[in-house]
Parts: structure tokens; C-alpha cells; sequence
């Protein structure tokens, strides 16, 4: 089976021949036909959350994927051969750069129906980013007022467009050149990151999602009404994700220093911080589908290539200048060969 890995941090995306998936009685074996590309794999390449997220090396990358599922193992009852699904496959399962992966049933969806099958590979992962971010974590209320930033970017497009169904007043970041385009969306506030500064502008907002860290994070605690809450995606994590990954004792006193200095700012200034890290969810990709057929919610396909381009994707997007997701489209043909794959 033809995939994509990387064989060392830092090492480069390598296409290779990997042993067909090994399905068990709760997953569902499904032909990839298209791939999101997300910062999320350029930074599981480079090691960046190596220690809170050890991956077996050699590892074949890709955390989205739309396609059809081929089998199901035997306690599968959700869905059957032939069916057009996607999914953000669970943390510990990822690998979407290659043309079948099996997935947790749990995790799948059906995709929405509206969509092309590389509109559908765009969404799981930054639409699930988006609805914990704010629906699960931020609890976003009508009338409220949200900064997310990068708005043009994959995350941040899906983003806007959730927090205006959800009746909040939306600001975001973004280059003039995306102002309009962010605007559509549904902001209604545009700040020129280049130009101007975002916390000398905005102020008493109740949530903040970041997508950026750093010096963004620091400043973005500043725009926070207090009792504000600052949603960070890119970092750092905080003890409750080291809780919820199971961390040793020496590892999540690891995690509360990397976090501490942004806590306790937040506190100074009344407000409260929270890293994000998304996790697998088949039953809110099943609402997502629901916003997305409905007209709520429009995926935004940046660039397309083709599977043997996988690479120049992931470049591309660490480049930066991709408006929405780009995508890997093509990854299998019409029809494949399945004997090898064994259920558990």
C-alpha cells in the first residue's frame, strides 16, 4: 500500500510501501480518496510534541481524510461498505497520507453531502478544532464577543463562520489582501495584522481562540473583559492536557512549567487561559455535516494536489499564503484489493 511517511523528526516525507491496515472488530476500513493538510502534521514531522505525543517511527502522517469504506469489522453497526465517509482518525491512529487506514468507528462520520470529496477532506480536524474550541470549551453565547485569529487560515475560516451561527460578534486577524474574503465569512471586524496592533484596538471580548502562540497569546489575555477566556491551540499545554493524556508525574511537571508563565498572567489580569488539543469525535462531525448541508458552514479549499505531491503540500502550507485547507486528492483508485487486511 502506497503512503507517505517521515522516518526521523525533521526527516523528510518519504512515499513508501507500508503493510495494509490491521482492522479490529470496532473499525472501519476506508479507501482515502482525498487528505486535509494541516500545520498539526508539519509539526508531528518536526517533533514538536514529541514528548507529550511519542510516535513509533517510521510513521505515515495525515490527521483528515474523506472517502468509502471498503469492510467493517465485526461489532461495526454504524456504517457499511460503500459508504462515503470522513474523519479526524484518533491521536494515536493517524495517517491519512496513504490509500486505506482503518479508523475507530466512534471517530467516523458520514460526510456531508453538499460537499465534493476534497471540500470533505478539509473539514474534520479544523472543524472539530473550531466546535471545541467554542461550543465545548467556550461555551459561546449569542451577543458575546470572540477574537479568533489567522481568519483566513483553515482553523480560523471554519471558525468565524461557527461563532456568527452562534449569534457572537466576531473579530479576526488576517493580511489586507484577505480582508474581504474574512469579511464574507462573517467577521465584523478585520484587523490588518501587519499594520495594526489587534490589542491597542479590541477590548472586553469574552473569548479568544489563538492559533499562533507567543508573544500573539500574551498580547490576545490583554483584549479579554475579565472573567475572559483565552483558548490557545498552538500552545502551551497546560496540566488538565497532561491529565487527560495519561502524563507520568515527571511529565506533567514538564507540561505546568511550560505553561505556568502564561497562567499566570491570565490570572494578573483576571482572565483564564486553556490549551486545546482536539480530540476524535464521530458525533460532533455528525452535526458539523448537518451545519455544512444546511448552508451554515462552507469549507474552503485553498489548493488541491495530487498524491505523489504530498511533500510540496506540506511545504506549501508551512510557506504560508493558503486561504482555507489545502488538500490531497486522488490518493486511491476507484476500486482496490483488500485481502490482505486482517480483522482482530
Amino acid at each position: 500500500m502506497r503512503a507517505f511517511v517521515v522516518s526521523e523528526y525533521r526527516g523528510p516525507l518519504r512515499e513508501t510501501d507500508v503493510p495494509e491496515p490491521v482492522v479490529g472488530e470496532h473499525d472501519v476500513l476506508v479507501q482515502v480518496h482525498a487528505a486535509g493538510v494541516n500545520q498539526l502534521d508539519e509539526k508531528i514531522r518536526i517533533g514538536e510534541f514529541k514528548r507529550i505525543l511519542p510516535y513509533e517511527l517510521p510513521l505515515i502522517l495525515g490527521n483528515d481524510l474523506a472517502g468509502v469504506v471498503l469492510r467493517v469489522g465485526s461489532r461495526v453497526r454504524s456504517f457499511e461498505p460503500g459508504d462515503e465517509v470522513y474523519a479526524r482518525p484518533g491521536a494515536d491512529r493517524i495517517g491519512t497520507f496513504a490509500e486505506r487506514i482503518a479508523v475507530a468507528e466512534a471517530d467516523l462520520a458520514l460526510r456531508p453531502e453538499s460537499t465534493t470529496i476534497e471540500e470533505a477532506a478539509t473539514l474534520p480536524l479544523v472543524a472539530l478544532t473550531a466546535w471545541q474550541a467554542l461550543v465545548e470549551r467556550g461555551n459561546l453565547q449569542a451577543g458575546q464577543k470572540v477574537l479568533i485569529h489567522a481568519g483566513a487560515g483553515g482553523v480560523g475560516s471554519i471558525a468565524i463562520q461557527l461563532a456568527k451561527h452562534l449569534g457572537a460578534t466576531v473579530a479576526t486577524t488576517a493580511g489586507a489582501a484577505n480582508a474581504s474574503f474574512v469579511r464574507e465569512l462573517g467577521a465584523d471586524t478585520v484587523i490588518d495584522y501587519r499594520s495594526q496592533d489587534f490589542a491597542q484596538v479590541l477590548h472586553d471580548h469574552d473569548l479568544v481562540l489563538d492559533s499562533l502562540g507567543g508573544k500573539n497569546l500574551e498580547k490576545s489575555l490583554r483584549v479579554l473583559r475579565p472573567g475572559g477566556k483565552a483558548i490557545g491551540i498552538a500552545g502551551p499545554p497546560d496540566p488538565a492536557f497532561a491529565r487527560e493524556i495519561g502524563a507520568s508525574p515527571v511529565l506533567r511537571l514538564a507540561v505546568t512549567g511550560l505553561s505556568a508563565g502564561i497562567r499566570r498572567r491570565a490570572r494578573r489580569l483576571g482572565v483564564s487561559y486553556e490549551f486545546l488539543f482536539m480530540h476524535a469525535d464521530g458525533d460532533q462531525l455528525r452535526r458539523i455535516a448537518t451545519l455544512v448541508d444546511d448552508g451554515t458552514l462552507r469549507p474552503v479549499v485553498g489548493r488541491v494536489f495530487p498524491f505523489d505531491r504530498t511533500p510540496q503540500a506540506l511545504e506549501a502550507l508551512v510557506k504560508g499564503g493558503i486561504r482555507g485547507k489545502a488538500v490531497i486528492s486522488g490518493i486511491s483508485p476507484a476500486t482496490t484489493t483488500t485481502s490482505d487486511s486482517t480483522e482482530t
